[in-house]
């Protein structure tokens, strides 16, 4: 705490009727120290998979280019008959967040998209600089090129 500050937040409730709140500021740097703000959203990379019984494969590209077109941050995805795989980014305040909306990504665009009745079977979310430090060291996923739908 910084000289002259005092562990109350100083809220309506503390002031007599009418007197004014003083203002004060935050220099540059007391609050995060280099950190960015729990709420400042980041970027995740999602990684979802998902499997079921087969479906034609004609039917499992046209949903997926659907979702593509109705999720415009996807990347990319790669299908086969009975299971697809769709990495895109995410913008979200922390991985919790960039996962549930994950996990909710196949359910919420099944109808609309036309997507087969499969389940999620597997999810990986890593924030922007994990990405890219696996790409480096060369044991990451390549990168999402070509963009689009493709199959395995």
């Amino acid at each position: 705490m910084r000289p002259g500050t005092t562990a109350s937040r100083g809220g309506a409730g503390s002031r007599a009727a009418g007197e004014e709140r003083a203002l004060t500021s935050v220099a540059a740097g007391d609050r995060f120290s280099g950190e960015q703000p729990a709420d400042t959203p980041r970027l995740w990379h999602i990684t979802l998979s998902v499997s079921g019984q087969e479906a034609p494969l004609t039917e499992v590209r046209r949903a997926l280019e659907q979702l593509a077109h109705d999720h415009p941050f996807l990347l990319t995805s790669r299908y086969a008959g009975d299971h697809a795989e769709i990495r895109y980014w995410e913008e979200a305040r922390d991985l919790h967040d960039a996962a549930a909306v994950a996990l909710r990504l196949w359910g919420e665009h099944r109808q609309t998209a036309g997507l087969p009745p499969w389940e999620i079977v597997g999810l990986e979310v890593i924030d922007r600089a994990t990405y890219h430090q696996r790409i480096a060291e060369g044991y990451g996923p390549p990168p999402a090129s070509p963009v689009g739908v493709h199959p395995f």
